[in-house]
């Protein structure tokens, strides 16, 4: 796939360069892995390449669905499936007059002019999503309160889905934090020592005492991981109250 993705790049004189991002640049890249992908526009051709883009995919052959990435905020990503075999391939357009908000260095894969673009991704400042135990703090609370809320309301579901949202922007982050390792969610957290574990009770079933056992382990976890770390305006009062409002008592 990826050397039809260069063919077809190199043949269309919109396209300045082809970038590597994701496993390809951390090193995690497997048979398993999808290809994160960005294609470098001339800024003339960028608004006619973005409304070309699907045709660009499905020239690559067999493209079996396709769409746009504006529910992660990022309008120029183009998010496709192709196959036999399966692969899920990843397109971000961006023209070369804005190269910035890359998280991770980005790898040259091709490019017309090389050197001049190696010379430019080297030049770039890298601005990796870094999040203190201030940030977990001032999110936490509100985020569990909202969870509380489903399960005294019988909205078990969407209890589920908060917890699972707390587990994957908190609990998973903190515990890759405290191993010294990237913060990033849930992502192969089973290889992260102990952290698998320690997530285990925070994982419900779809009915109220289940929901509530593991609401509480979450909000310990939280703690546990907050006492390792400690914010500079850490809310004190807040466990307390959340306990005593899921409790019906306040």
């Amino acid at each position: 796939m990826l050397t039809r993705v260069m063919a077809s790049v190199q043949a269309d004189l919109r396209l300045e360069a082809l970038l590597g991002t994701g496993s390809m640049v951390t090193g995690e890249f497997d048979e398993e892995s999808d290809l994160d992908l960005v294609l470098l526009v001339r800024p003339d051709a960028f608004a006619g390449t973005m409304a070309d883009r699907r045709t660009f995919a499905g020239g690559l052959g067999g493209l079996l669905a396709c769409f746009s990435g504006e529910h992660v905020g990022e309008p120029r990503l183009l998010i496709c499936l192709y196959g036999p075999p399966l692969l899920h391939v990843d397109f971000k357009f961006v023209s070369t007059d804005d190269l910035s908000g890359f998280v991770e260095r980005p790898l040259l894969l091709w490019a017309r002019e090389p050197e001049t673009m190696q010379c430019r991704l080297d030049a770039l400042q890298i601005k990796p999503a870094r999040r203190d135990g201030q940030w977990f703090e001032d999110r936490a609370w509100v985020w569990m309160h909202y969870s509380a809320t489903k399960i005294r309301r019988g909205e078990y579901f969407e209890a589920l889905a908060a917890l699972d949202f707390f587990r994957e922007a908190v609990l998973g982050p903190m515990l890759r934090r405290h191993a010294g390792e990237r913060p990033r969610g849930l992502r192969r957290i089973e290889t992260s020592p102990g952290a698998a574990e320690r997530l285990l009770s925070t994982v419900s079933t779809c009915d109220s005492a289940s929901l509530v056992a593991a609401w509480h382990a979450s909000i310990a976890l939280y703690l546990d991981l907050r006492a390792a770390d400690p914010p500079p305006y850490p809310t004190a009062h807040m466990p307390a109250a959340l306990r005593d409002f899921l409790d019906g008592t306040a």
